[in-house]
């Protein structure tokens, strides 16, 4: 049975005593200030890891979304979102006026928003690029640009 690599985002910092009880469930690996853990699970598909991880630590730390911490041959990360009663039944209200499920529903929702954030983005380094090029010759942008992707201090963590 395979190995998944699981990211679990929490709502809030888990507590110590939060996170000892959920050790004693199973492995995790906390980020610095807790609220983000991961988790390496063995099951038959992805799904099915998350859902195991979900149920046996739903009622120990406050999970928001469990996610599969590497992309499937698609490109995809599976995310396993659990709202609350009320947020739940906004989203099945808002599915059905778009004729969706709710699975559907926020598929495409994310979809778009991630669309969204790309194209401003461009838009963002379009603009910068521009207010450049006002200041400098295409030649130095181009050898600056290169220099900072090349040199590896200057890249971003």
């Amino acid at each position: 049975m395979p190995h998944h690599a699981l990211e679990i985002t929490l709502t809030r910092p888990a507590t110590t005593t939060e996170l000892d009880q959920a050790r004693r469930l199973t492995r995790l690996a906390t980020n610095h200030d807790h609220t983000r853990l991961l988790t390496l699970t063995r099951a038959k598909t992805p799904n099915r890891a998350l859902s195991r991880v979900r149920r046996a630590l739903e009622e120990t730390l406050p999970i928001d979304v469990l996610a599969t911490h590497y992309p499937d041959a698609h490109g995809q990360i599976i995310l396993n979102i659990d709202p609350p009663p009320a947020t739940h039944a906004l989203l099945q209200r808002a599915a059905a006026r778009h004729g969706q499920d709710v699975a559907a529903f926020i598929e495409q929702s994310l979809a778009r928003a991630l669309q969204r954030i790309d194209h401003q983005e461009a838009e963002r380094l379009t603009h910068a690029m521009q207010a450049l090029l006002a200041t400098t010759t295409r030649e130095r942008l181009l050898t600056a640009a290169a220099r900072a992707l090349t040199t590896p201090e200057a890249r971003p963590c």
